[in-house]
């Protein structure tokens, strides 16, 4: 059952605003025919991008030399890495340059010039001739390719999750919901499903060095010209539509309104974003170092474990349908703030593959209660006319920050002999999210359309 909070509330959050806008699903209309056409659309699209995007890491330790010229590979993937980097230090300007051109000209605009701008940057990728051709200009090419791709990765979720949210019945939209990060793995799984089918099936490692490494990104801009296809035959959303039509104030200002929902939505992001790099980025790399396993064993291991935990998403999502957002977000925090110590002290003393697979998955479990809802939340606590804005934004700031720190802070404790201070950084930050998580309002029943 949702309370509206006094004015007394010490949420920290602008009650009134909240308040005003969660009206029972009576005054929505529930019973809207699902756009799947539209869903599809943008679940694709999604998925597309992030394997663009995820591609390049992947790939990078066969495309090194052709972009840095050294007799040392450990400086040419560094440098690849720092290339790397600038998609995501990109990433919370493309939140802000798509968001904001969601919210002014569309999200079905909007979500359209993302793919295209991920296609031009995977295709520039593909075709930029090597340093031994043109020199400097090689890498110069990388890095605005690279650039190109992390602004379209940094509007593209906090776009597509307001996109998703707005399109789906009001009362699945948890349900619905939770097939965006279905998408997210998905892109990830084929990027790396596409490497080991090259490496053991159609390619010598010698080949993919010298031409092979092109292929993906050639893929990468085909599958993106597809996805601009589906996206341009998707529907604008209603609650946008219906916006368009009122004046209001500017952006900014409406921004500086909800600067209490936008402190909250910052609260939402910390904890997950870094327990999702762990359990899910990291993980594989911690199964090597720590735990021993082989690095196939681990790739298994891990490959595995995303593949089962991508169906909990839509399952998690349709509990927050059921049950409300804030007891699946208050889950989560629950558990990784009680567990993930215990989690990782039990992996680094096993060497035993099914138990390492059954700590992984169970991460991942935890993991879900995050994953599968916390964008939609950040949906419903926003008005239309700042949504795709404001849900992006806060995450693309939290990721670049401490999403994209997680493995270095991982790697510097294990390299000082403290890794187990690691596992209670995990603990520190979930714990965190746990006390925004019981402080929060519910926002199950918040009408999308307003």
């Amino acid at each position: 059952m949702t309370t509206t909070p006094n004015p007394g509330d010490t949420r920290g959050i602008d009650a009134t605003a909240i308040a005003s806008n969660r009206n029972a699903g009576s005054t929505e209309n529930t019973a809207a025919p699902v756009q799947i056409h539209s869903i599809v659309g943008g679940l694709v699209g999604n998925m597309i991008e992030w394997y663009d995007f995820l591609a390049y890491s992947i790939f990078s330790i066969y495309f090194a030399k052709s972009f840095f010229p050294s007799d040392k590979p450990t400086v040419q993937l560094m440098n690849t890495a720092a290339i790397a980097a600038v998609g995501y230090l990109a990433r919370p300007l493309g939140s802000w340059l798509v968001g904001l051109y969601a919210d002014r000209r569309g999200r079905k605009s909007a979500l359209t010039w993302s793919v295209m701008t991920m296609c031009v940057g995977s295709l520039m990728i593909a075709v930029t001739p090597s340093y031994a051709t043109i020199g400097v200009f090689a890498p110069i090419m990388l890095i605005l390719a690279r650039l190109l791709q992390g602004l379209s990765m940094g509007g593209e979720y906090g776009t597509s999750a307001t996109y998703l949210s707005e399109i789906a019945p009001a009362h699945r939209r948890g349900f619905y919901l939770g097939f965006l990060q279905v998408s997210v793995v998905a892109g990830q799984l084929v990027a790396l499903a596409l490497m080991l089918v090259m490496q053991n099936v159609l390619f010598t490692s010698e080949q993919i060095e010298h031409w092979g490494w092109r292929i993906p990104f050639v893929i990468g801009g085909a599958l993106a010209l597809f996805a601009l296809y589906m996206r341009r035959n998707v529907t604008e959303t209603e609650a946008f539509k219906h916006n368009a039509q009122q004046a209001g104030p500017s952006v900014t200002q409406e921004m500086l309104k909800h600067w209490r929902q936008i402190v909250l939505a910052i609260g939402i992001t910390i904890g997950g974003t870094v327990c999702f790099y762990t359990y899910t980025v990291y993980m594989q790399k911690y199964l090597v170092n720590s735990v021993g396993l082989s690095k196939e064993t681990s790739t298994l291991i891990s490959a595995g474990a995303l593949l089962l935990y991508m169906p909990l998403q839509p399952l998690f999502g349709l509990a927050s349908d059921i049950f409300g957002r804030r007891p699946v977000l208050i889950c989560f925090g629950l558990c990784c703030t009680l567990f993930s110590v215990p989690l990782f002290t039990a992996l680094s003393h096993t060497n035993d593959p099914l138990i390492a697979f059954l700590l992984s998955f169970t991460g991942l479990v935890m993991l879900s209660g995050f994953t599968s809802v916390h964008m939609l939340v950040k949906t419903e606590l926003f008005p239309v006319r700042i949504r795709a804005l404001a849900v992006g934004l806060p995450y693309a700031l939290s990721t670049a920050i401490l999403g994209g720190t997680t493995e270095f802070v991982a790697l510097r404790f294990k390299a000082s002999g403290h890794e187990r201070y690691f596992y209670w950084y995990v603990t520190a930050w979930a714990a965190v999210s746990l006390l925004v998580y019981l402080r929060m309002p519910e926002t199950h029943s918040r009408k999308i359309t307003a």
